[in-house]
């Protein structure tokens, strides 16, 4: 016979609230229900928390956070994790404890999400380094999947070397390290440079602490600059500047060296403290000077090309590495102060004299006008004093005209010497640059190198002949062509000019000459050796004026005087000088005369 077990009343139970349908023993129904909220797991908005998964469908996912109830996560959530069995924990994200349903929401991508950017946030405080999935190229650099971010490598903080080919890094998983973190927009830059660097650093500290000046090291070309060329040396950089890369000229470092190219080169000087190390590969070749023979001197004819150009003169390299300056004094025999870049450009080949040489200095001057003869040396014979050329205007000065007549024979045309009539106050008055112009020789200063010129000995001086035409007392017609507070310049026939100062420039009404005005003159002074004519307007008036008055006196008297006094009166010689106002009153009075004779 089986034995059953008798199990024993509770001695505390409550039969009397059992019967009223009560159940919860000696507890209240608010205690029952607060003891039961207690057992659930506290949770609030907004926060991630671990589930257990209760049940998998193909489009859904049950997950149990400990609440009142279960919440529904769409199975895309879990794309990531396709062993997902029921039981596993997993990370959600609490959108809404209760909506407005009343329903329970996760989201399994948000939780990841969060994850990730706190992980990320955490990684660049704690300069960790982490692994992260290249995607794929972008402008600039690499997609990098970190912690589910996408974050940005860019393309110089691949590698510390150049990189040529960006698609070889895609679809491998690296180490970086995270270097910026954008909150606002929740951009993340990564380097994987930064990791490299940082086990090169203690390389380079062994590295150089082994450095010798002078010390010859081979290294491979890792990149190459308009100013220098890269060489990795083992871990550690050094730069050959594009001026030591050879003994001649260099306008592009990639005439020299290739990328990836095995070179040797000497340490010239490196720095410590900066990481700085300077190389050269032209040192491991002689210099050229120490090759340059015995049998080049000064005087000799070299034959170049034109490799450097400057306002001052160019630099030929005669031979690979060894230059000499043709400064532009030496380009032509010419005085004019030009640029070198009228003469000769880059890449012109030349013949040249060597001036000097300095084989200690490395300095050698040559000249190309002295490939031809020195127009100063027979200036005697070629333009002797008083021949005649065609020479062309170079520039002014306020004194005068400087021509050129050949390369390098320079005159001056003193102001004074362009006309022997028009009064000149500056150059430009009379010819312009670049015109041309007769000349003769009047003067040679052999040692200045400069000619004395005029223009006006062309012709014969008209002085003479107007000494004999303008003589004082004589009238002539006159144009005011200008007129100043000293007075005004007249213009008289043959295109001499006259000066008359102001008092001479008033006319018989009162009124003061003007400019264009047509006018008669005296000539008050003449003098040949200065060439002036003094004018005067107002004197023709005032000088008929008085010889009016004068004849007027003389015939009140002759009218009581007896014919014979009269007529000796009018013989007699004149004190003052006659004008053709004093002719005119005499003609007047002959003819009162010879009236008075026939009347008596």
């Amino acid at each position: 016979m089986t034995e059953q077990k008798v199990q024993s009343p509770i001695a505390d139970f409550d039969w009397e609230a059992f019967e009223n349908g009560e159940t919860a023993g000696a507890k209240s129904r608010e205690e029952v229900m607060r003891t039961y909220d207690e057992t659930l797991k506290t949770a609030k908005d907004n926060e991630v928390v671990t589930g257990i998964v209760k049940n998998i469908t193909k489009r859904e996912v049950r997950v149990d956070i400990g609440q009142k109830s279960d919440a529904i996560i769409p199975i895309s959530e879990f794309r990531y994790n396709p062993d997902l069995q029921v039981g596993d924990e997993v990370e959600v994200f609490i959108e809404a404890l209760e909506d407005k349903n009343g329903q329970l929401r996760l989201s399994h991508k948000k939780a990841c999400q969060t994850r990730s950017w706190d992980r990320v946030n955490q990684a660049l405080e704690n300069n960790e380094v982490i692994k992260g999935y290249v995607k794929s190229r972008t402008k600039g650099g690499m997609i990098v999947d970190v912690f589910g971010i996408e974050a940005f490598l860019p393309g110089s903080q691949i590698d510390v070397r150049p990189i040529r080919d960006y698609d070889m890094y895609v679809d491998k998983t690296m180490e970086f390290k995270v270097v910026k973190i954008n909150q606002e927009y929740k951009n993340v830059v990564v380097s994987h440079k930064a990791l490299i660097e940082a086990e090169l650093e203690a390389q380079k500290k062994e590295i150089i602490s082994k450095l010798e000046k002078g010390q010859v090291l081979e290294g491979k070309v890792k990149n190459i600059t308009s100013y220098g060329v890269f060489v990795d040396l083992g871990g550690v950089d050094g730069l050959i500047h594009i001026t030591d890369l050879s003994w001649g000229r260099v306008s592009d470092p990639h005439e020299v060296v290739e990328l990836d190219q095995d070179i040797k080169v000497v340490i010239i000087d490196f720095d410590n403290e900066k990481k700085r190390i300077a190389l050269g590969l032209k040192q491991l070749q002689p210099h050229p000077w120490d090759n340059l023979g015995d049998d080049v001197n000064v005087g000799d004819h070299v034959h170049g090309k034109v490799v450097v150009m400057t306002d001052y003169g160019a630099f030929v390299e005669v031979q690979p590495g060894v230059e000499g300056l043709i400064h532009v004094s030496e380009m032509s025999w010419s005085q004019h102060l030009r640029s070198a870049q009228d003469f000769l450009k880059v890449g012109d080949e030349v013949e040249a004299v060597i001036l000097t040489l300095d084989r200690d200095e490395r300095k050698m001057s040559l000249g190309i006008k002295q490939l031809k003869n020195d127009p100063w040396e027979n200036i005697e014979t070629k333009y002797a004093i008083g021949s005649k050329h065609t020479a062309k205007v170079r520039n002014f000065t306020n004194f005068g005209v400087f021509v050129e007549i050949e390369e390098g024979v320079d005159g001056l045309i003193h102001i004074s010497d362009l006309s022997w009539t028009k009064k000149i106050k500056h150059p430009s008055e009379f010819t312009s640059v670049g015109s041309d112009i007769e000349v003769q020789v009047l003067e040679i200063d052999k040692e200045n190198r400069r000619l004395s010129l005029g223009h006006k000995q062309l012709e014969d001086n008209p002085w003479e002949a107007f000494e004999g035409k303008f003589t004082i007392g004589s009238i002539h017609e006159g144009t005011v062509v200008e007129v100043m507070d000293k007075g005004a310049v007249i213009k008289l026939e043959d295109g001499v000019e006259g000066f008359a100062t102001p008092k001479h420039l008033v006319k018989e009404d009162g009124s003061q000459a003007k400019l264009g005005d047509v006018l008669n003159f005296k000539v008050i002074e003449f003098n040949k050796d200065s060439r002036r004519i003094i004018l005067s307007h107002s004197r023709i008036a005032e000088d008929a004026s008085k010889a009016e008055a004068r004849a007027a006196r003389n015939a009140a008297r002759n009218a009581n005087r007896p014919r014979k006094q009269a007529e000796e009166e009018v013989a007699a010689p004149q004190i003052e000088k006659t004008t053709l106002g004093d002719l005119g009153a005499l003609q007047a009075l002959k003819e009162q005369m010879q009236k008075a004779e026939k009347n008596g």
